[in-house]
C-alpha cells in the first residue's frame, strides 16, 4: 500500500507536470480554457468561463491515460 506522503509527493508532481503542458499548449497559440467551443459569457462586470470542450479533451486523455497503465498490470 502506498504511503500518504508518496502519494501527495506523486500528485504534486503530476499537477506540475500538468501545469507545464498547459503553459506549453498556450505558447504553441492553443490557450487551454479558451478552446473552441468553450463558453464565455460577459456581462458589464461579470464574466462567466464554461469550458466544457476543454473538460471534455481532459476527460478523453486521461480515460486514455488510466486504460493504457491498467492495460500494463
Amino acid at each position: 500500500m502506498m504511503s500518504l506522503g508518496r502519494l501527495l509527493i506523486f500528485a504534486g508532481v503530476a499537477l506540475l507536470l500538468l501545469g507545464a503542458l498547459v503553459l506549453a499548449l498556450n505558447k504553441l497559440g492553443l490557450p487551454f480554457g479558451r478552446l473552441p467551443g468553450d463558453i464565455a459569457w460577459r456581462r458589464k462586470n461579470t464574466t462567466v468561463y464554461f469550458p466544457w470542450v476543454s473538460c471534455l479533451l481532459l476527460s478523453v486523455l486521461g480515460s486514455l491515460l488510466l486504460w493504457l497503465l491498467n492495460r500494463r498490470n
